[in-house]
């Protein structure tokens, strides 16, 4: 079936458009698509003898799941649905139906596509990457010390900007630097303790020998500041981050947030331990953790594929 062609012959299909484009004075591209949504109701009514007043909930719904069956996505399903409803809630409004059949019919959700996470060799070379720091050896050192940061612990971009130089009682966050922890205040405003690695410590070390020659660096409590001595934003950590891993020669831009995915994803590999990386990240659903036994999962599929002799099926014999 071509729904893009014509419009719909059924006359109060017809109206509605009308009403629409005139009344309503929707955009054309607007009333296009609701011209194919109401073509495609059309024929699928059509092939059940159904007037497009008889159509009832259960019929929406077996449309609904054969769209879904046929490979159309949920967001395409709901977009056409967002059609067919406005086309029924202008029919009740004329009296010429009793109760909307869209009314409470929703697409199936979209499957969540899984956090993006470098892989080992990646967030490897990011973390060890050092540029020449002769022309601005604070702002080097401040950006190496917060990716090995965001690497070695998974913290979430919030939680970094939110931390201090000083344990107080007003301290959102800060790092003990004698326990190599960093104390944090997560969503929820629950705080929680995370281990920082060597390679970390040593780079945080680095950073506040070279934050004391900023100016304003004594007014701020602030942990990571910009050169002016003002707290770094979440924004500027993203900016900061897409940058250096370009610098880097990474061929994905990075964010804050793969570098957390690429935390919890590595230390599964090696853990196998789905409580461990729950409470490293904070998460009060072990469920929010479990995406990440997927992630595992495709690493070690990846590694039979290009390991064992007979793991990728062979073409069918012609």
């Amino acid at each position: 079936m071509n729904v893009s062609a014509n419009l719909p012959d059924d006359p109060l299909a017809l109206r509605y458009l009308e009403h629409v484009r005139v009344e309503k004075r929707l955009a054309e591209r607007t009333v296009a698509l609701y011209t194919q949504d109401l073509l495609r109701l059309q024929h699928l009514a059509r092939q059940q003898d159904l007037a497009l007043t008889q159509v009832h909930n259960t019929h929406i719904r077996r449309w609904v799941a054969q769209m879904h069956a046929q490979g159309r996505s949920g967001r395409g399903i709901a977009l056409i649905l967002s059609g067919w409803r406005g086309f029924y809630t202008w029919l009740g409004r004329q009296g010429l139906i009793d109760g909307n059949p869209v009314a409470d019919v929703r697409a199936p959700k979209a499957a969540k596509p899984l956090p993006k996470a470098l892989s080992v060799d990646d967030a490897v070379q990011l973390a060890a990457y050092r540029q020449d720091a002769s022309a601005t050896p604070q702002l080097e050192a401040r950006d190496a010390a917060l990716v090995e940061l965001l690497y070695s612990s998974g913290l979430r971009v919030a939680e970094l900007t939110g931390l201090d130089v000083c344990a107080s009682a007003q301290a959102r966050g800060w790092i003990d630097f004698d326990a190599a922890e960093a104390h944090v205040l997560g969503k929820g405003s629950k705080r929680r303790t995370v281990p920082v690695g060597q390679a970390a410590m040593a780079a945080l070390r680095t950073w506040l020998e070279q934050r004391q020659t900023l100016r304003g660096a004594s007014a701020s409590t602030a942990l990571f500041i910009g050169r002016y001595g003002t707290r770094l934003t979440s924004q500027t950590v993203w900016q900061r981050l897409r940058a250096r891993s370009a610098q880097a020669g990474l061929s994905t831009p990075v964010h804050p947030h793969m570098l957390r995915h690429s935390f919890a994803s590595h230390v599964l590999q090696s853990s196998s331990d789905l409580r461990a990386v729950q409470e490293l990240l904070g998460h009060a659903n072990i469920g929010t953790t479990q995406v990440y036994t997927r992630l595992d999962f495709q690493h070690l599929a990846r590694a039979y594929d290009a390991a064992h002799p007979r793991a990728k099926r062979q073409p069918p014999k012609s």
